[in-house]
């Protein structure tokens, strides 16, 4: 009988192949961001990136970002960003993910239901609203990124299953519509 050994890399190619498309993904993630993309893994998923870096597989700019090449570190998209960390939030549910098609920065399949993770900056409520407003074919949920829980009694959404801001330490907060009381 042989037994096959394997060595580090290949041990590991999954996840770093895994590493390279979240960082082809969504250009800009932070190293906390990476390695919460591997729950369980994540001192294994930090080593991993040290070592892309190392190699100049990966690079980061001087705000500790990470981007696929060099030419992808035009500036971080926060919107972005803030929905990344939406999809941390429950990555151990989440059985695929990717960018979203505008005004949707990310779609996830997660317990059986196709989610879009929507980010909604100041000043653009009404115009989201209207893009949303139109008939869909692929979203069963949204969930609604504001800057400001203000911003939330100024949108009408459908499909909506909550909102949230997240703060700049990634730390995410939910909130429900209230529905309105009839009289």
């Amino acid at each position: 009988m042989v037994i096959v050994l394997k060595n580090r890399a290949a041990i590991y190619q999954r996840e770093a192949a895994e590493m390279l498309h979240n960082i082809s993904l969504y250009p800009g993630l932070t190293e906390e961001q990476l390695c919460r993309f591997f729950p369980e893994k994540e001192a294994t998923a930090k080593t991993l990136l040290a070592h892309m870096l190392k190699e100049g597989r990966v690079f980061r700019d001087r705000n500790g970002r990470c981007y696929a090449n060099q030419e992808a570190q035009s500036g971080t998209d926060k919107d972005l960003s803030r929905c990344v960390w939406v999809l941390l939030d429950f990555i151990d549910q989440v059985e695929y993910h990717t960018v979203g098609e505008f005004p949707a920065a990310i779609l996830c399949f997660a317990n059986g239901d196709l989610y879009e993770i929507v980010p909604i900056p100041q000043g653009k409520e009404t115009m989201i609203c209207q893009l949303l407003r139109q008939p869909q074919k692929d979203a069963d949920k949204r969930i609604v990124v504001v800057e400001d829980t203000s911003q939330i009694e100024l949108l009408d959404i459908p499909q909506v299953a909550g909102f949230c801001t997240v703060a700049e330490d990634g730390t995410v907060s939910y909130y429900k519509e209230e529905a309105a009381l009839e009289s």
